[in-house]
């Protein structure tokens, strides 16, 4: 597999929208700010001390400008009111620092409910034959879980800029004191550095795929364990099933646990290698220039500095390895919302008199073809039966019919018009679909019958009332009655006849049938087809059926 090398800015500029640049862009303003800030509240103690235990250096330098800028008689009151200003700022940065996490916690949180739409979004609006190609357990994790790590991700990007700064503001001012000093420092940590980012680099990238796949994995045997729990348990494999989950799982907390240790050990190399370099810097100046008061200025000066930039550049090691692990997250994610999806118009049309199939050509990966220069035509009310032995192309064709897929070649019209981007979600909206599988998700029967349309319990109760189960449902709770996850406190027949009422809800002009009764008794089928016959006298029909005895009474088999 062709690996993506492209860089984390450039994947973030498409992922982000204008609005989110923006902010961004505030934020980093912020960030900078908060920096000075923090910087200000480290250097302001000292002079201030310096002045308390001794006035007499308000005579000179940065002192003096101060004092008489500001026309100050004498220096006690200039003393005091630096001393009351430095109280007014310690508060200002309390309340600025406060607000600053507030909204960079807001801003992260922001971006993961955004992410989250646009990703949820994406997965609706793409191709039926796309949206295939994924495991829904992905799909949950990609939504769920890679939205929050990339918000983490930006918020570590701001957190990194924020101590960069601090960081070059304070090596300048080092620069400034002792140049050659300094440079020997830096060539000390650079080198220490230089080790440590790619140790992260390294680490960090194989614990964030590790993260990944062992995350989708366990979700993925969730989801297969309790989606065939009776399976598991007439199999009696729960240990080995257990031992899968506990490996994946285990998997999991390693990759965290790997990339939390990592995350703290650049603190513990840098402070330790910093500090020590700064001691054998003292014991040379010490050694060179005899007299300790010449030099305690500079120690002085250096041991505040680094105080407050070796925990910076830790942080900063910190926060790139976490945008190291998580980088993963923004792989998926910008491979996801560059995936194509479809748009839709909103065009209307109409369906009076004809379905028309014209040299349709189809196929899922390009090469092989599905469907091969097929055209037909289907008249308004007539029913229209598709037989054929398995993997003959026949769901294909219908779904080709109803618009969930789109043709390589060839076009559909109704009524002598090509459906087309723009008018397909009004063609999609005039059928109604029941398939062989009917999916009933953990809810109430009317919460299933309505899914994903205005909410009419009136609508609900009479599409109920044509499938034949209100009566049935009236015993119990009507609309409340509870169906479980996938249908399991109903029979097959109840639970196909709740899917036929969910089709008819929207009162549609076609209703297909993708082999919906294939899996029940020849009695029970027998019956829904008669209902089914009963109800659609008025529409147009067209059923997938391997079963003859379920199309005997269609207008027109078309065997493929």
């Amino acid at each position: 597999m062709k690996k993506d090398k492209t860089g984390i800015i450039k994947k973030l500029r498409v992922v982000l929208d204008r609005k989110t640049k923006i902010i961004l862009l505030i934020m980093l303003f912020c960030t900078i700010l908060f920096s000075v800030l923090e910087m200000v509240s480290i250097s302001a103690i000292m002079p201030f001390i310096s002045m308390a235990s001794n006035p007499d250096i308000i005579e000179g330098g940065y002192y003096k400008i101060a004092y008489d800028f500001f026309g100050f008689e004498n220096r006690e009151n200039f003393i005091i009111y630096f001393g009351v200003f430095l109280v007014v700022f310690y508060l200002f940065r309390g309340l600025y620092s406060l607000l600053y996490t507030y909204f960079l916690n807001k801003f992260a949180f922001d971006n993961f409910s955004r992410f989250a739409n646009k990703l949820f979004q994406n997965y609706l609006y793409m191709p039926y034959k796309n949206i295939i190609k994924y495991n829904s357990s992905t799909i949950i994790k990609t939504v769920s879980n890679e939205t929050l790590n990339l918000s983490f991700l930006i918020q570590h990007i701001l957190l990194l800029c924020s101590e960069v700064f601090t960081v070059i503001i304070f090596y300048a001012l080092l620069l400034y004191v002792r140049l050659k000093m300094t440079l020997g420092l830096t060539l000390v940590m650079g080198v220490s550095v230089f080790f440590v980012i790619k140790i992260i680099n390294k680490i960090g990238n194989i614990q964030g795929e590790k993260r990944s796949k062992s995350q989708e994995n366990f979700l993925k045997l969730i989801t297969a364990s309790f989606g065939n729990f009776k399976i598991l348990k007439l199999k009696g494999n729960e240990k080995e099933i257990l031992e899968s989950f506990s490996h994946e799982s285990g998997s999991f907390a390693k990759s965290y646990t790997a990339s939390s240790t990592i995350s703290l050990t650049p603190r513990y190399i840098i402070e330790s290698i910093g500090f020590s370099a700064l001691l054998g810097a003292i014991l040379y100046l010490l050694l060179r220039y005899e007299n300790p008061n010449l030099i305690i200025p500079i120690i002085s000066m250096y041991a505040l500095a680094l105080y407050r930039m070796l925990p910076g550049i830790s942080r900063m090691l910190g926060s790139y390895n976490q945008i190291i692990f998580f980088k993963k997250s923004l792989d998926i994610i910008h491979k996801d919302l560059n995936t194509y999806a479809e748009e839709y118009g909103d065009e209307s049309i109409g369906f009076k008199s004809l379905i028309a199939l014209r040299n349709i050509e189809f196929s899922y990966n390009d090469k092989a073809k599905v469907i091969n220069n097929i055209s037909l035509k289907i008249k308004k009310g007539e029913k229209v039966a598709f037989t054929g032995t398995s993997g003959r192309g026949k769901s294909t064709l219908v779904d080709l019919i109803m618009g969930i897929h789109r043709p390589l070649n060839g076009e559909i019209l109704i009524d002598g018009v090509p459906i087309t981007s723009q008018n397909i979600r009004s063609w999609r909206a005039k059928i109604g679909y029941i398939p062989q599988d009917i999916y009933l998700f953990d809810g109430t029967v009317g919460e299933n019958v309505m899914f994903g349309s205005d909410i009419d319990e009136v609508k609900a109760i009479n599409a109920l009332k044509l499938a034949n189960i209100w009566d049935f449902l009236n015993e119990k709770d009507g609309l409340n009655t509870a169906v479980g996850e996938h249908g399991v406190q109903l029979s097959g027949g109840q639970k196909q006849r709740i899917g036929i009422a969910r089709a008819l809800y929207d009162n549609p002009e076609v209703l297909v049938l993708d082999e919906a009764t294939s899996a029940l008794d020849n009695e029970t089928e027998s019956k829904i087809m008669n209902e089914i016959y009963a109800i659609s006298k008025d529409k147009t029909l067209i059923i997938i059926a391997h079963r003859l005895s379920t199309v005997e009474r269609c207008d027109r088999r078309i065997e493929l």
